[in-house]
């Protein structure tokens, strides 16, 4: 507790809420709270991946009159049995977050640690720098011009389609396509915690062929290609950001934990 308050609340305002409450959660679903010894780790990873080079890039009064005020944690993941999707995180009004499986993290400084491991370190990064992007463009909206990018394909049968089906369709992960604003705010993220690289190389393995919605290769790299540049272009004229150095920065934290 002193952690936290030295580490979130005192330089942030962020209210880091470990202690299990039944009502900031969804009352017909079988979660566990966060264990203890996984709450100053998590939350150490987070503030170096998000909070550190988000104040480095944009300063801290930026981050401060933006960042959610409140960060629950929850020790599993929720399941939605009748989509059989999966939630990993919420955001609520710009005030507050929920990051679920947290049971589940490990550095490679945990005890443990396993490559395999990686993946839900990243997913918590994932979660976490998606739900901000909802915040930033909650703000300030994204060009309409976005919505022009994939008219069309997005789908709310999303939960079946796989990420690398939904990359030959011009998005960058399948829940991508479920909406113009998770299309945004997932292109922020991922292309944040993969870096750089991990987009280029998304983008130039797309195989050959026509997908049955009629996009060619070519196609949807050109959609990703226009993605990434909107999302460069809006952190510049929204909010006087470099992204590349914020991704380059973000990247380099993600690698330190986990490689």
């Amino acid at each position: 507790d002193t952690w936290l308050y030295d580490t979130m609340v005192v330089p942030y305002n962020i209210e880091v809420r470990y202690k299990w409450d039944q009502f900031e959660f969804d009352l017909d679903k079988t979660l566990v709270p966060p264990d203890e010894s996984q709450v100053v780790p998590s939350m150490q990873a987070i503030k170096k991946v998000w909070i550190d080079t988000y104040v480095a890039e944009a300063g801290s009064t930026f981050f401060i009159r933006y960042s959610p005020k409140f960060i629950i944690l929850c020790g599993s993941a929720s399941w939605n049995v009748e989509s059989g999707t999966v939630t990993l995180g919420t955001a609520e009004g710009g005030r507050k977050i929920v990051l679920y499986n947290i049971n589940n993290f490990r550095t490679k400084e945990s005890d443990g640690y396993q490559p395999s491991d990686s993946e839900n370190v990243k997913q918590i990064f994932h979660v976490i720098e998606h739900e901000f992007g909802h915040i930033l463009h909650q703000n300030i909206l994204y060009p309409a011009t976005w919505k022009d990018i994939s008219t069309g394909h997005y789908t709310s049968n999303w939960n079946n389609v796989a990420d690398a089906d939904a990359n030959r369709e011009g998005f960058i992960s399948a829940y991508a396509m479920s909406g113009y604003d998770d299309d945004f705010v997932e292109t922020i993220s991922l292309m944040l915690v993969n870096g750089k690289a991990g987009f280029d190389n998304l983008v130039n393995s797309i195989p050959e062929g026509t997908t049955t919605s009629g996009m060619t290769k070519a196609m949807a790299q050109a959609a990703l290609r226009a993605k990434e540049a909107a999302v460069v272009s809006y952190f510049k004229s929204a909010w006087n950001m470099d992204f590349y150095s914020l991704q380059t920065k973000t990247r380099t934290a993600v690698e330190e934990l986990l490689y």
